[in-house]
């Protein structure tokens, strides 16, 4: 399953809202891959996450692979599009 998304958050995916989004990824038994700039960035790692340097205004497409990938897809789509600053 796969989403693409806008990130609206002035200040992107930095430390807080990344550390929140491992933490809810890391809910999930299924695969869960940020792609971003023709590279794969693994959701339920904060490092990982982080070097995306996902900006404000930037199209991300997360894929979701496994036995809860719809109920994670919505979760963390939700998650995206509710950030504030």
């Amino acid at each position: 399953m796969e989403r693409r998304m806008t990130v609206k958050n002035e200040l992107g995916l930095h430390l807080r809202p990344a550390g929140e989004l491992c933490t809810l990824a890391m809910e999930y038994e299924s695969k869960i891959l940020i792609h971003f700039r023709d590279r794969e960035f693994n959701a339920k790692s904060l490092l990982s996450v982080l070097s995306a340097c996902v900006q404000c205004g930037d199209e991300i497409v997360m894929t979701f692979e496994g036995p809860d990938e719809e109920e994670a897809a919505e979760r963390i789509s939700a998650f995206i599009y509710g950030l504030n600053g």
